[in-house]
């Protein structure tokens, strides 16, 4: 049997207490009488060229270099 996402919603929203319940239902109307906002492509943003000068295996060095090990082996 295959549950739609509005049953899902349905099954979860049911566990609310009514003054929860109303609360969703006063915030999804009001949602739906203002203009649709454009979502942010925050993902996309996440991409692009590294800016600096170092070549890829002096970053790599650094990277390697900034690494620091404190290895205590403790007794049992």
């Amino acid at each position: 049997m295959k549950i739609s996402i509005i049953d899902s919603y349905m099954m979860f929203l049911q566990t609310l207490r009514p003054d929860a319940r109303r609360a969703l239902i006063s915030k999804l109307t009001q949602s739906l009488k203002s203009e649709p906002k454009k979502p942010k492509n925050l993902f996309a943003k996440s991409f692009g060229a590294w800016v600096g000068n170092e070549s890829a295996d002096d970053i790599v060095k650094e990277i390697k270099d900034s690494r620091s090990f404190s290895r205590q082996i403790e007794e049992l």
